[in-house]
């Protein structure tokens, strides 16, 4: 049963899916049962500042440091200028879009302060991708960075846009200096939303996964609590977006709760992301593989002897990569499985419990087994599908697609695991057609979708393929149209209109042309015949 909602919008409770489609949720921990009336930046900033002190370090970037006390300012700051200037009401939607910043920080303490939803995009999307969820998800306003708006305004010319970080008078940094340092912070209910974090669909067709302010805690309150174990003087930085729900929690939920602090570089390549650690001597890392698989190739990594924590997740970590990184730094990589439904790690393990190759064991606060394709749980040591249950759980917006990932009450992840009698979780493979690639999810069908916009395509099929850097590339096989040369340029080409009508993650590091492709009587695409095609050529 759902408390009164705070929202004088009421799009997001009016789109909850049925809660006869929810996962059964489990409260098992005493620190997961919070008041029923609980606004998630009240208790990760005014809590944390009212804790420590406004002069407690907070933010750092290659230009300045922020306290705890400038971040709350500028947040209170933030939600002056949503309420007074541009009329947002508790329930409107903002969509943000920026690279990791303490601006984007103080953006989504600002929005959540007045009571709003935040609508998380990755910077690097294309304007056909922003259209999508802009029409998913209905923002009122959006808070994009300067150099990012010409996309934004291409995926919708009729959505108010804020810039920020510019230098006009109209700039969200200058409406704010113009405000209150103090603000109320809206009573928002437990179980209102907080968030919606878009996720790719296996169908081309976004999805937004819809989350409780108390779910934003819980993540805190479980994995980082109970396996990370940060402490006050840790420093943490990471490679993943703020957008995802990985980097939120990483670089914002975890190290605010405990009042640590957060180092935040624009780019992440592996030199400044070293750079990085020594200068500001780094203590926590949150990555995918691909990044320590990256670091191994260095011969500099006495550098990041500050770190004491090293977290990864996104894609499996190959035990090799485990094996070698912990002989060269000492340090145990701290692996886990998660999900933007769940909205973080929910089966992981630290220290002497961590057993080289498995991703770990259920996160306390969290339940999982392996099921059948049936929903019968199968005995240890036999391969099936990973179900979980636990504090948080997948809830899409308005989507019938919430009955596929929730059965019997548990979230089905799509992935193949094995469980073992001491109940460790072995990663086999993904069980739906999500690639994940350097730690990015990304659907088979949205790369075909882009690919077939091509005036010489035919027609596409994408699968992954495994990938020593990446744990798996984009593959595409391709019909050309009669006529059309089948070589090497071609296939730059497609790969250059890919990048520039899509979010270049995703584009196809690897492209066969094809005379046709596979199919059922029914005419699907036959991906696995793909797949075998491409294993049968190596």
């Amino acid at each position: 049963m759902l408390t009164p909602s705070a929202h004088t919008d009421t799009f997001c409770r009016d789109n909850l899916p049925p809660a006869t489609d929810w996962p059964e949720f489990v409260f098992d921990l005493p620190g997961l049962h919070y008041p029923d009336r609980l606004n998630c930046a009240t208790a990760l900033l005014d809590s944390t500042v009212a804790t420590y002190g406004r002069e407690q370090p907070c933010l750092y970037t290659a230009e300045e440091t922020w306290t705890y006390g400038d971040l709350l300012d500028r947040a209170n700051q933030i939600a002056h200028v949503l309420t007074g200037d541009y009329g947002l009401v508790p329930g409107n939607r903002v969509l943000l879009r920026a690279p990791n910043s303490a601006w984007l920080i103080a953006c989504w303490f600002g929005v959540v302060k007045a009571g709003g939803v935040v609508v998380t995009t990755m910077p690097l999307l294309r304007a056909p991708e922003l259209t999508k969820l802009i029409e998913l998800t209905r923002p009122v306003l959006a808070l994009c960075d300067s150099r990012l708006l010409d996309e934004l305004s291409t995926a919708d010319p009729a959505l108010p846009v804020v810039p920020v970080g510019g230098p006009t008078t109209d700039d969200l940094t200058a409406r704010a200096a113009t405000k209150p340092a103090s603000f109320t912070d809206v009573e928002t209910a437990a179980d209102d939303v907080v968030l919606l974090a878009p996720t790719s669909g296996t169908t081309g067709v976004p999805k937004a996964t819809m989350h409780f302010h108390r779910d934003v805690l819980a993540n805190a309150d479980t994995f980082s609590e109970h396996v990370v174990a940060p402490r006050r003087d840790d420093v943490f930085i990471g490679t993943p977006p703020l957008a995802f729900t990985f980097g939120l929690g990483g670089l914002m939920v975890f190290p605010f709760r405990v009042g640590a602090s957060v180092v935040l570089p624009e780019k992440t390549d592996p030199d400044t992301l070293v750079d990085a650690i020594e200068k500001f001597a780094v203590t926590m890392l949150f990555t995918a593989p691909t990044t320590y698989k990256a670091l191994l190739k260095r011969d500099d990594l006495g550098r990041v002897k500050s770190l004491r924590r090293c977290v990864s997740a996104g894609e499996h970590l190959p035990e090799v990569v485990y094996t070698n990184f912990h002989e060269r730094t000492g340090l145990r990589i701290i692996n886990g499985i998660g999900g933007t439904e769940l909205l973080h790690v929910f089966i992981s393990a630290a220290d002497d419990d961590i057993r080289p190759g498995s991703t770990g064991r259920v996160v306390p606060g969290y339940r999982a087994e392996i099921q059948d394709e049936q929903g019968h749980p199968v005995p240890d040591g036999t391969p099936g599908l990973l179900a979980v249950k636990g504090p948080t759980g997948c809830r899409y917006l308005a989507d019938p697609r919430q009955r596929d990932y929730v059965r019997n009450g548990w979230n089905m992840t799509g992935d193949s695991y094995t469980r073992d009698a001491d109940g460790y979780f072995w990663y086999h493979s993904r069980s739906d057609d999500m690639i994940v690639s350097a730690g990015y999810n990304i659907g088979a069908p949205e790369v075909e979708a882009v690919l077939d916009q091509h005036p010489d395509v035919v027609e596409s099929g994408v699968i992954g393929i495994p990938d020593a850097d990446r744990g798996m590339i984009v593959h595409a096989a391709i019909v050309l149209r009669p006529g059309v040369l089948p070589d090497p340029d071609k296939a730059r080409e497609l790969q250059g209109f890919f990048k520039a009508t899509a979010a270049p993650y995703k584009y196809p590091r690897s492209i066969e042309f094809v005379d046709s492709l596979p199919r059922n009587p029914s005419g699907k695409v036959q991906r696995f015949k793909i797949r075998d095609r491409w294993s049968g050529t190596r």
